[in-house]
Protein backbone atom coordinates (compact mmCIF):
# COMPACT_ATOMS: atom_id res chain seq x y z
CA UNK A 1 0.00 0.00 0.00
CA UNK A 2 1.49 3.35 -0.99
CA UNK A 3 0.75 6.70 0.64
CA UNK A 4 -2.13 7.60 -1.71
CA UNK A 5 -3.78 4.23 -1.14
CA UNK A 6 -3.28 4.67 2.60
CA UNK A 7 -4.93 8.10 2.54
CA UNK A 8 -7.88 6.72 0.56
CA UNK A 9 -8.29 3.80 2.99
CA UNK A 10 -8.25 6.12 6.01
CA UNK A 11 -10.71 8.53 4.34
CA UNK A 12 -13.06 5.61 3.60
CA UNK A 13 -12.79 4.02 7.06
CA UNK A 14 -15.97 3.65 9.09
CA UNK A 15 -14.51 5.68 11.95
CA UNK A 16 -14.21 8.77 9.74
CA UNK A 17 -17.34 8.53 7.59
CA UNK A 18 -19.34 10.47 10.20
CA UNK A 19 -16.87 13.36 10.02
CA UNK A 20 -17.26 13.67 6.24
CA UNK A 21 -13.61 14.61 5.70
CA UNK A 22 -12.23 15.01 2.20
CA UNK A 23 -9.20 13.06 1.06
CA UNK A 24 -7.28 16.35 1.04
CA UNK A 25 -8.15 16.91 4.71
CA UNK A 26 -7.16 13.35 5.60
CA UNK A 27 -3.91 13.81 3.67
CA UNK A 28 -3.15 16.97 5.68
CA UNK A 29 -3.85 15.15 8.95
CA UNK A 30 -1.65 12.19 8.00
CA UNK A 31 1.17 14.52 6.93
CA UNK A 32 0.87 16.35 10.28
CA UNK A 33 1.05 13.05 12.20
CA UNK A 34 4.10 11.90 10.26
CA UNK A 35 5.81 15.29 10.69
CA UNK A 36 5.13 15.14 14.43
CA UNK A 37 6.63 11.65 14.72
CA UNK A 38 9.64 12.72 12.64
CA UNK A 39 10.19 15.84 14.76
CA UNK A 40 10.04 13.84 18.00
CA UNK A 41 12.56 11.32 16.67
CA UNK A 42 14.88 14.13 15.53
CA UNK A 43 14.84 15.44 19.10
CA UNK A 44 15.69 11.94 20.36
CA UNK A 45 12.26 11.38 21.89
CA UNK A 46 10.29 8.14 21.76
CA UNK A 47 6.74 8.11 20.38
CA UNK A 48 4.52 5.54 22.14
CA UNK A 49 1.19 4.64 20.62
CA UNK A 50 -0.40 2.24 23.10
CA UNK A 51 -1.54 -0.96 21.42
CA UNK A 52 0.16 -0.05 18.14
CA UNK A 53 3.83 0.31 18.94
CA UNK A 54 6.79 2.56 19.69
CA UNK A 55 8.92 4.65 17.38
CA UNK A 56 12.39 5.30 18.79
CA UNK A 57 15.94 6.23 17.82
CA UNK A 58 18.76 3.68 18.08
CA UNK A 59 22.42 4.60 17.99
CA UNK A 60 24.80 2.72 15.71
CA UNK A 61 28.48 2.88 16.67
CA UNK A 62 31.19 3.68 14.17
CA UNK A 63 32.68 0.56 12.58
CA UNK A 64 35.05 -0.51 9.87
CA UNK A 65 33.73 -2.03 6.69
CA UNK A 66 35.15 -3.23 3.41
CA UNK A 67 34.51 -2.15 -0.13
CA UNK A 68 33.25 -5.39 -1.75
CA UNK A 69 34.94 -4.61 -5.08
CA UNK A 70 38.38 -3.62 -3.87
CA UNK A 71 38.54 -5.07 -0.38
CA UNK A 72 39.69 -1.65 0.83
CA UNK A 73 38.93 -0.92 4.49
CA UNK A 74 36.54 2.00 4.94
CA UNK A 75 35.33 3.79 8.06
CA UNK A 76 31.58 3.79 8.64
CA UNK A 77 30.50 6.75 10.75
CA UNK A 78 28.31 6.46 13.83
CA UNK A 79 24.67 7.20 13.09
CA UNK A 80 21.21 7.35 14.59
CA UNK A 81 18.49 5.15 13.11
CA UNK A 82 14.72 5.41 13.45
CA UNK A 83 13.20 2.11 14.55
CA UNK A 84 9.75 0.72 15.32
CA UNK A 85 8.77 -1.90 17.87
CA UNK A 86 5.28 -3.34 17.37
CA UNK A 87 2.88 -3.39 20.32
CA UNK A 88 1.07 -6.43 21.63
CA UNK A 89 -2.29 -5.62 20.00
CA UNK A 90 -0.68 -5.05 16.60
CA UNK A 91 1.26 -8.32 16.84
CA UNK A 92 -1.91 -10.19 17.77
CA UNK A 93 -3.87 -8.60 14.92
CA UNK A 94 -1.19 -9.48 12.38
CA UNK A 95 -1.05 -13.07 13.65
CA UNK A 96 -4.84 -13.43 13.58
CA UNK A 97 -5.17 -13.76 17.35
CA UNK A 98 -8.23 -12.25 18.96
CA UNK A 99 -7.62 -9.20 21.14
CA UNK A 100 -8.65 -9.34 24.78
Amino acid sequence: MNKNEFIAAVADSKALTKLDLSKAAVSTIIDAVLDTVQGALQRGEEVRLVGFGNFYVAKRDATEGRNPRTGEVIDIQASRLPKFRAGKQLKEAVNGEKGK
